[in-house]
């Protein structure tokens, strides 16, 4: 048990096999770690080392048969910056898998992607199209060339739409005007969704009048990513994202600070 926990909790480190520009500022990188692989469901993170950095935690987007992970990661900071340097070959450390993942035992579902936020959502979307269970995808950005993995969703076997906010693409808007212009059938056994805080907000508060019941992937500053620092707890439950998520149903944290803010770094309270 001890030897297990400790080497669930040690980064392995490993050689990129890859590295994949899939939107601007968005890259994708590729490893192989086929125990991490074969313990990894839609919705789970690990935790990256960028050598000589930080280490972060990162949504799984996909994963192959042959072990191979791919993490899809945003520029957004010192760490990701630094990742977004390295080319195939270089160095990076990862464990995990950590929190829980999406449910998806139903078999109709909506699912909701905004921005990076499609990252664990096509995971999830590539498992539910391989079970032969029935997907609408709403797939949302601020442009077209920010669409992120578009042409993977439209080889699946879903219902795709799409919007942008300069109207490149699709619905012109965000992902809440595809719900309320253009789906029109809402028998679905869950609604998944991940991007934007706010659009996720908006998103839940509008598929809650259908009667739906909804998964949020959220997303928070954490350290240990195994839940003794603190870090990334929620007021006021105390409920923290990398033990007790970062897979949400929506009642569980309607009345949190969930679409109001969240915290840095250094603990302070930071609007979404």
């Amino acid at each position: 048990m001890e030897d297990s926990y400790r080497k669930k909790n040690r980064p392995t480190v490993l050689p990129l096999l890859g590295v994949v520009e899939e939107a601007p500022e968005i890259k994708s990188f590729f490893v192989n770690h086929q125990e991490i692989a074969s313990a990894t469901a839609p919705g789970q993170f690990l935790m990256l080392w960028v050598i000589g950095v930080d280490e972060i935690p990162m949504s799984v987007s996909g994963v192959g048969k042959d072990g191979t992970l791919r993490l899809t990661v945003e520029k957004v900071g010192d760490a990701t910056s630094k990742l977004h340097e390295l080319e195939e070959g270089d160095l990076v450390g990862v464990r995990g898998p950590y929190g829980n993942g999406f449910d998806i035992s139903g078999n109709k579902f909506l699912i909701v992607c905004g921005g990076c936020g499609t990252a664990p959502l096509s995971f999830a979307t590539e498992r539910l199209v391989e079970q032969g269970k029935k997907a609408t995808v709403v797939l949302a950005a601020e442009t077209s060339e920010k669409l992120l993995f578009r042409s993977q969703l439209e080889k699946m076997d879903v219902d795709l739409f799409m919007s942008t906010e300069d109207g490149s693409t699709g619905v012109e808007g965000l992902a809440t005007d595809v719900l309320e212009k253009e789906i029109n059938d809402w028998d679905f056994d869950s609604c998944l969704v991940c991007g934007p805080e706010r659009m996720m907000a908006a998103t839940a508060e509008l598929v809650e009048e259908k009667g739906i019941s909804i998964q949020l992937s959220l997303n928070r500053y954490m350290k240990c990513g195994i839940g003794i620092c603190g870090q990334c707890s929620m007021d006021p439950s105390g409920l923290r994202v990398c033990r007790d998520g970062p897979v949400f149903n929506y009642e569980e944290i309607k009345d949190s600070e969930f679409g109001d803010y969240k915290r840095n770094s250094e603990g302070k309270k930071v609007e979404i």
